[in-house]
């Protein structure tokens, strides 16, 4: 991550709207990310998303092919919390730096995204996990994860212009 941190004041406010539009990028791209990794190894295009509602349906969530709002909306809903999660924290460290440009905020992206995965798949309890692993390979979710990435850059990217622009 770049070190051009600056000294001024985090505004949190810009901070929580910024990561819900960033997050809410960062949510689109990994759940395309999840059908098109489940499309690849021959799974339903829905199940990974479904495997998200295993913190209420246990590891059978994972097994579920069918839309329905138990799994897939659950699933959807705690996917993109989850992403404007880390889109939240990933807007507090770009609004302590200067701008950058899409190659860097790239790579600072993707760091952001593995961090996700080390506390993902480390210290949270099993049941709370993505529950992408009961579904796709590691390949399939390295996808998922480099969504989250391109949805982190695209949408901070978005915010720093709007910011910039005086919006």
């Amino acid at each position: 991550m770049s070190s051009s941190l600056s000294s001024t004041p985090t505004n949190w406010a810009r901070v929580l709207r910024a990561g819900c539009l960033t997050g809410t990028c960062a949510s689109l791209a990994s759940t395309a990310g999840l059908v098109l990794a489940a499309r690849m190894e021959g799974k339903a295009a829905i199940r990974p998303i479904n495997a998200v509602s295993r913190w209420l349906h246990g590891d059978r969530a994972a097994s579920h092919e069918s839309v329905d709002a138990s799994h897939t909306a659950v699933g959807y809903a705690t996917n993109h919390a989850a992403s404007i999660f880390w889109a939240i924290i990933f807007e507090a460290w770009c609004a302590r730096r200067r701008p950058v440009g899409p190659w860097p905020m790239l790579r600072d992206a993707v760091v952001m995204s593995a961090i996700a995965v080390v506390v993902d798949y480390g210290p949270t309890p099993r049941r709370f996990r993505p529950g992408w692993e009961l579904v796709l390979s590691k390949k399939g979710m390295a996808i998922a994860y480099a969504g989250l990435a391109v949805g982190l850059a695209a949408g901070a990217l978005w915010t720093q212009s709007g910011q910039r622009s005086g919006s």
